[in-house]
């Protein structure tokens, strides 16, 4: 019973951080477009370019997933040479240490195209 007590309470207050924050900005906007505030004020600046990008995530996600991938095949390695006492150890650091590799070469990567 109490694991579905914690469940409900997360979820709610995730509906309620979202909830205040739309009706928020729903309460500025109304208010600065009563005071006879342009419409355009809302705009940042962009024109029509989406806050998110397909084609970026797809490829932070490919090439994480690919790190993560040498990573095991490193710690498999280093588990079979005995590198590691802990046999766990040589996974987990090869599997942090090569998807953040992963990700820094994609920020090199997305920081050049740009």
């Amino acid at each position: 019973m109490e694991p579905l007590i914690g469940f409900i309470a997360f979820f709610a207050m995730i509906f309620g951080i979202v909830y205040l924050f739309f009706t928020t900005r729903n309460r500025e906007r109304m208010a600065l477009i009563e005071k006879g505030a342009d419409a355009s004020l809302f705009n940042t600046g962009k024109t029509h370019v989406p806050w998110f990008n397909w084609g970026k995530f797809a490829l932070k996600t490919g090439m994480l997933l690919i790190g993560v991938g040498f990573g095991i095949i490193a710690g498999a390695l280093l588990d079979m040479a005995e590198v590691f006492p802990n046999d766990a150890s040589g996974y987990f650091s090869m599997i942090f240490i090569f998807g953040g590799l992963a990700l820094v070469i994609f920020y090199l990567i997305d920081r050049r195209n740009k």
